[in-house]
């Protein structure tokens, strides 16, 4: 039964992963819910005349999602997989695709865009103004340094956040001294659950930075007891950290 267990999660760790799409554990796993509509935000502030970036779009999906002009919108990743998705889906229809590994150094002009929106994208707050015009939005929704931290110490040992810092308050800081106004900030901490062991270590793998040095022959013997937590609750339970901010440039 053990060695069976062991087979199935090497092949859940082993899954290919493209774009942000995590349907390979569509039904095995379930995202808690924020108080707020990242979408409809960003529907709220944006125009078709408005020149869009969307940092670290992933593969694409949401800023396709959009319907906003192509000719008028750009994208940064960062990640090597993503980008060519990227360049294979998005750079055909018009829309500016650009590989970016540090967000301090975006390669636009100064004053380049009306909106910057980011979804679980790093972002440095003085290039971020820099880039925007004055009277510009920039929305984003963060994933906090708490994030899964209660799941993450009971698989790898001795496990410390690498960003246990980032929050809201410490967000907003950054924020207005780039001399951005905040309009609309909230923070939550959903639950995020993984009805079986098998989708909690894919998540793992790609998720790496939570789960440093994570691999189901390090880890076994913590995955067989979140498997029997698994087996007696009918799920394992992890505390996700979320925020979002809007606001403004000065001007």
């Amino acid at each position: 039964m053990t060695e069976d267990l062991r087979a199935s999660w090497e092949k859940d760790e082993q899954a290919a992963f493209a774009g942000w799409d995590f349907s390979y554990i569509h039904g095995r796993s379930e995202s808690g819910v924020v108080p707020w509509d990242y979408e409809s935000i960003v529907r709220e502030y944006l125009k078709s005349t408005y020149e869009l970036l969307d940092m670290g779009t992933g593969g694409g999906e949401f800023i396709l999602s959009l319907g906003h002009p192509y000719e008028r919108t750009s994208v940064t990743e960062a990640w090597l997989p993503n980008l060519e998705v990227c360049r294979q889906r998005l750079a055909p229809l018009g829309i500016g695709v650009h590989h970016v590994e540090d967000d301090a150094h975006l390669p636009f002009e100064d004053e380049a865009f009306d909106i910057v929106i980011n979804r679980h994208e790093a972002l440095n707050a003085s290039e971020v103004a820099r880039i925007l015009r004055p009277g510009g939005y920039f929305i984003t929704q963060q994933v906090g340094g708490k994030n899964n931290n209660n799941l993450s110490v009971q698989v790898i040992d001795y496990f410390q956040p690498r960003y246990a810092h980032w929050d809201l308050a410490f967000a907003r800081k950054v924020l207005e001294e780039a001399e951005l106004e905040i309009l609309i900030s909230e923070e939550a901490f959903p639950k995020q659950r993984f009805f079986d062991v098998g989708a909690l270590v894919y998540f793992a793998m790609v998720i790496e930075w939570e789960f440093p040095g994570f691999s189901v022959d390090g880890c076994f013997d913590r995955l067989l007891a979140l498997h029997a937590v698994c087996k007696a609750q009918g799920y394992i339970e992890a505390i996700e950290h979320r925020f979002m901010i809007v606001c403004q440039k000065k001007g």
